[in-house]
């Protein structure tokens, strides 16, 4: 068991710390053009290869994004409640609260942890978690709505397209799945690299309320998780999935919107770099917990 867990905890670590390594040693890094290559690119070329291939059926993803949808609005409730009765800034902290880093560690862990299948699960949550991440809790953030923000969610497209394929049977051509799986290959590792800048990068401050926000993502997105995953019976990689995506750290994107938007976002940084690294610490635990 420890050998599968180091496994899968070993290469998100390495390839995180290689980004933190190459931020601390001040090395060129354009940490925005990459993220918006490895969302625009190579999250939605991974998303289209995996659904496309991968033997998973429509009810089983559709189980997946509907239980992925009622963590999100079972999180947001407690969040609102919880955040009303601290005192605390809804616009704030209500996106960190709420969003995961669904992608960044959610879908290498899975995918690392349960192979293929795992990863189409994943992508099911994950596009689910991105729009709502990209429309809802930047409405929050920001204070008012943007539907423009939701029409640009590149998984979005890339899933529907595969659903299209999947449903209808149709295959691929060869020079088109070629170029897609080659473009889906650099997604994962960059991802992790930009993760590891991130938290480089990042000013720790208002140390008790990150440490307060990030303590509440984790351990309320685990119980939730694995709520619904015993209350609907999901066994295997259906189960697993659910808890580990649901337990992931606040995602990093909270912090950018709380740049963007003046939201205090030193506190935001302080709940990204608190949980993440609090995820690394607990990650054996929780892996032995879903394995």
């Amino acid at each position: 068991m420890f050998e599968q867990l180091f496994s899968i905890i070993a290469p998100v670590l390495i390839a995180a710390a290689v980004g933190y390594a190459w931020a601390r040693f001040d090395r060129p890094f354009d940490a925005e053009m990459v993220s918006h290559l490895v969302t625009t690119v190579g999250v939605p070329c991974l998303v289209f290869s995996i659904l496309v291939k991968v033997e998973v059926d429509f009810e089983a993803l559709g189980r997946m994004a509907g239980a992925a949808m009622a963590v999100l609005v079972i999180t947001t409730v407690l969040g609102l409640v919880f955040l009303k009765a601290w005192g605390q800034s809804i616009r704030t902290f209500l996106p960190s609260v709420v969003m995961a880093n669904t992608g960044n560690m959610g879908l290498p862990l899975s995918f690392l942890a349960f192979g293929s299948e795992g990863m189409a699960l994943s992508v099911a949550y994950f596009t689910v978690s991105a729009v709502i991440g990209f429309s809802a809790a930047m409405m929050v953030a920001s204070g008012g709505t943007s539907l423009s923000a939701f029409l640009r969610i590149p998984p979005l497209y890339a899933t529907l397209i595969a659903l299209v394929f999947m449903y209808t049977g149709w295959q691929v051509p060869a020079w088109a799945g070629n170029t897609v799986d080659m473009l889906a290959d650099f997604a994962i590792p960059l991802m992790l690299i930009t993760l590891g800048v991130s938290l480089a990068n990042l000013k720790v401050q208002s140390l008790k309320r990150s440490t307060v926000v990030a303590t509440f993502r984790m351990l309320v997105g685990f119980a939730i998780g694995w709520g619904l995953a015993e209350a609907l019976g999901f066994e295997g990689a259906m189960r697993g999935v659910l808890i580990l995506q649901s337990a992931m750290p606040v995602a990093v994107f909270n912090y950018l919107f709380a740049m963007r938007y003046e939201t205090e976002p030193e506190a935001v940084a302080g709940s990204v770099v608190i949980s993440t690294v609090a995820s690394f610490i607990t990650l054996p635990a929780l892996l032995w917990f879903i394995l």
